[in-house]
């Protein structure tokens, strides 16, 4: 069974247009099943629509000694055609593929295509392709898509409305289970804990392992030590010195796992807000991951959140996670410290969050410094038990 994805609506708006589609994000996030929801969509409206998957080698060695070959593998026709190619990084040359495609068959042809990773598309799309493509990334489930994999869509029917106390324990029993098992699809739908826990794995064992082959790492161990450092350092600053040096490689490897973590949507990360060159950082950023079951199992702590040692952490990881879905621009998203360890979670915008697990914890006079500095950035703190409020309009 296939379930709608917010994302859905938004690539649909842009399917009638020229320019071809590009879905990117993390293996195991939904991009395949988003190309077969798009296909099923454009052949209930009588287009002709045709699927190929470039892990099969006989495509992938057709299309890479040209790309008019993909005529051979569709019916001559005089309307648009629309094709949609699975994991397109493992052409030897996307750019050229797309590019000559657009130029002179735009009118024939339409790619809707995906690609498991944006380190590849930096890699091989040697060309922006500006105006000639939209770019979507696909991430973790958020809550809603969250209860519509459950099948909890009588509970989203309840949503902006006062809710009673049998629908509002089942809510937070469901937000909870959210937070613990994460939002990879496939974890989702596994239904029990030890079940999600063994996707999980295998996500971690199978297609993260994948990433890394792919990108020529050899030291296998030492990318997952420091994925799980990163895992333990949550919303810290990332020192990439003092991590090559917790792990006894070269500075340059670190940077190079980073960037690979980075782009193959392992983790994120922030830059900080500045303006006072000679007060404020404005060099190391801070990390957190994209979905939260993975750092779960990298930490091997499924505890709900009430129940750990690093409740503050997780939170900001939750937090960043919302913001990333509500501002979809993770560029818009920072955080602001002082050389003197003064700070402030995210400034987004005009305005900056610290994040508390109860507002007991927010002292207003810390903050004296940043309000100074910045007098038209609104501070607001951000608590556990308003989560639910703030980012999907729940009325507990």
């Amino acid at each position: 069974m296939l379930y709608p994805r917010e994302i859905f609506s938004a690539i649909k708006k842009t399917l009638l247009k020229d320019e071809f589609i590009i879905l990117t994000g993390a293996r195991q996030t939904g991009k395949t099943c988003l190309l077969i929801m798009l296909k099923n969509f454009l052949e209930k409206k009588g287009r002709a629509c045709y699927y190929f998957n470039l892990e099969n080698p006989t495509y992938l060695e057709l299309l890479n000694k040209h790309p008019y070959n993909i005529f051979e593998l569709i019916p001559d026709s005089k309307s648009k055609q629309y094709v949609f190619i699975d994991e397109i990084q493992y052409l030897n040359d996307p750019t050229n593929f797309l590019k000559l495609l657009y130029d002179e068959k735009r009118k024939q042809i339409k790619i809707i295509a995906s690609g498991s990773s944006a380190f590849y598309i930096d890699k091989k799309f040697k060309d922006s392709l500006v105006g000639r493509k939209f770019l979507f990334e696909v991430y973790p489930l958020n809550f809603d898509e969250f209860l519509v994999f459950n099948q909890e869509n009588e509970l989203l029917e309840r949503k902006n409305k006062k809710l009673s106390v049998y629908y509002k324990e089942k809510l937070i029993k469901l937000w909870n289970k959210y937070l613990i098992c994460g939002g990879y699809p496939k974890v989702v739908l596994a239904g029990s804990d030890d079940s999600q826990r063994i996707v999980l794995e295998d996500i971690a064992s199978s297609y993260i392992k994948k990433d890394i082959s792919d990108a020529g790492i050899k030291n296998v161990d030492k990318y997952f030590s420091l994925l799980k450092i990163i895992a333990g350092q949550t919303g810290e600053l990332l020192n990439s010195q003092e991590l090559a040096n917790t792990l006894n490689i070269a500075h340059k490897t670190v940077e190079e796992y980073l960037y690979i973590m980075k782009k193959s949507y392992q983790i994120a990360l922030i830059k900080p807000y500045y303006k006072n060159l000679r007060k404020e950082l404005t060099k190391m950023p801070k990390a957190y991951f994209y979905d939260l079951g993975l750092r779960n199992l990298l930490l091997d702590n499924f505890n709900p959140i009430n129940k750990r040692t690093d409740k503050g952490a997780y939170l900001e990881n939750i937090v960043f996670r919302e913001f990333l879905r509500t501002t979809k621009d993770i560029n818009k998203i920072k955080f602001w410290r002082t050389q003197d360890k003064k700070e402030v979670d995210f400034v987004i915008g005009n305005q900056a969050f610290e994040i508390k697990f109860n507002l007991a914890e927010a002292k207003e006079g810390k903050y004296k410094q940043f309000k100074s500095f910045y007098p038209d950035i609104k501070l607001k703190f951000l608590t556990y038990d308003g989560l639910l409020e703030k980012f999907y309009c729940w009325r507990l």
